[in-house]
């Protein structure tokens, strides 16, 4: 084998992919049909949930830098946008009511986490192949060979047009498009002529910050018919759906987009995975692709790193956990473009839809929903909150996210338990007093519980579902 993963995509799921299997020593390679990093505009933020995840690998401090460098303007926006007594929080469909939202979101363009995941994946060692579109995909029952190159597995990161999933055969069942969403950075000779935040008017949709010079538009006309972006389309979009005669001087990034909404019906084909956009397409309305396709990658890279060493049963729980988070994802997604429509009937929905957001339940699950804080996985124990993401607890002197930055598991002895230290066998035992949670947790690497409770029993069962090699490793 040349390689034991060839990683498809050097975007941000691919590259903290990459991170997440050189931590555990796997010789990878990450292939990029891009020349060079995109700057095209994306994602803007990161949720709570993700800014914990990330901080486990710590990254958090070079996250928080390019946060804070561009906090001033930004915050003043946002504080401009909810003067007017709206609530500060996240939205469905452009209103703002969501409180519930899991953490502290961070602001960051996609192009910079990009940047600080590549710089991190270079210190761990991994192999960026640019200007490398796979064109050729062959497997057997001992690897695959991508254009050539010999490896135990491949995971396609490389976007919703993704050339892995094409090659490998992924049936893709879904929606197809039909709005033309713009997004882009702009300078405006009349900034003045738009309204900050999000506006539904009687043909379509705009937004207006809150990051200077950012816009979006939504015109419900069918999907687009290419992705190339001109000036003159973009003020003419504007126009028509901000009823202004706004004028745009220059565009730094812009991007077209649709809200095809498509999902793969597995996330593995023998020795063939996909991870983010490749697995799972939808519009970008609440920020949700990115952060799903990060905890893709956290979910498959320790579970890709023990099937190397024997455990290839594990992949089989990559699906089984992340195609029904993916399939909420795409489904919310549908709902908030049909409550953005122009006409009557969807304004009275809209109506009703915002009336049931004060009720505080209500408001709880679809703040939930969007930020995957109600995420909890099958694991084989009915411990109320095994399968849960754990907080990041205080145990002595550490916290619970640097104990994670090695991507291995870690079991919590809270409760000062000889038996269960035993039972915990080769996993590392962390014995400290924990206020905040009073039952011993066995962590994954991925933050999640994969069991609570006190029986040495099931602590030892745990661990040899989800930790112990396999004979033949």
């Amino acid at each position: 084998m040349d390689y034991e993963v060839v990683i498809a995509g050097a975007g941000p799921v691919g590259l903290l992919l990459a991170c997440e299997l050189r931590l555990h020593g796997v010789r990878v390679v990450v292939l990029e049909r891009l020349t060079a990093p995109s700057n095209i505009i994306k994602a803007g933020a990161i949720s709570g949930r993700t800014a914990a995840s990330l901080d486990r690998r710590g990254l958090t401090e070079e996250i928080s830098k390019v946060a804070a460098a561009a906090a001033g303007t930004l915050h003043a926006n946002v504080k401009a946008l909810f003067s007017n007594g709206k609530v500060l929080g996240g939205h469905f469909a452009g209103i703002f009511k969501l409180t519930g939202m899991g953490g502290p979101a961070m602001m960051i363009g996609q192009p910079d986490l990009e940047r600080i995941l590549a710089a991190r994946a270079a210190e761990l060692g991994v192999e960026v192949r640019r200007g490398h579109e796979v064109t050729v995909l062959e497997q057997d029952d001992d690897g695959v060979t991508v254009d050539g190159i010999r490896a135990r597995y491949l995971v396609g990161c490389d976007g919703g047009r993704s050339s892995v999933r094409k090659l490998a055969g992924f049936d893709f069942p879904g929606t197809g498009p039909t709005i033309t969403g713009h997004q882009a950075m702009v300078e405006l000779a009349d900034p003045e002529k738009l309204n900050l935040g999000w506006h539904r008017t009687p043909v379509g949709m705009y937004a207006f910050g809150p990051t200077p010079g950012r816009i979006l538009t939504v015109e419900f006309d069918g999907p687009p018919e290419n992705r190339e972006v001109t000036l003159e389309e973009l003020q003419a979009s504007l126009r028509h759906v901000s009823g202004t005669d706004v004028t745009i001087t220059k565009v730094h990034t812009a991007t077209r987009w649709t809200d095809n909404a498509r999902q793969v019906t597995t996330y593995r084909i023998g020795r063939v995975l996909l991870a983010g956009d490749a697995a799972h397409i939808h519009s970008p309305f609440g920020g949700q692709g990115l952060n799903t396709g990060l905890q893709d990658a956290m979910n498959l890279g320790w579970k890709l790193a023990a099937a190397l060493r024997g455990r290839d049963d594990l992949l089989d729980t990559y699906t089984a956990e992340r195609h029904p988070v993916g399939e909420v994802v795409v489904d919310n997604t549908r709902a908030q473009v049909a409550l953005l429509r122009p006409d009557e009937q969807t304004t009275a929905l809209r109506e009703l839809f915002s009336e049931l957001l004060d009720i505080p339940e209500v408001n709880e699950r679809i703040s939930a929903m969007m930020q995957a804080t109600d995420i909890r996985y099958d694991v084989g124990c009915d411990h109320p909150l095994a399968g849960r993401f754990v907080p990041d607890l205080k145990l002595g002197e550490q916290r619970l996210a640097e104990l994670l930055r090695d991507g291995t598991p870690v079991f919590l002895d809270v409760t000062d338990d000889e038996e269960l230290r035993k039972a915990a066998g080769h996993i590392r035992v962390v014995t400290a007093e924990c206020p905040e949670w009073t039952e011993p947790v066995l962590v994954r690497p991925d933050g999640y519980a994969a069991w609570v409770g006190a029986a040495a029993e099931g602590l030892r069962d745990s661990v040899e579902r989800w930790f112990t090699p396999t004979a033949a490793a």
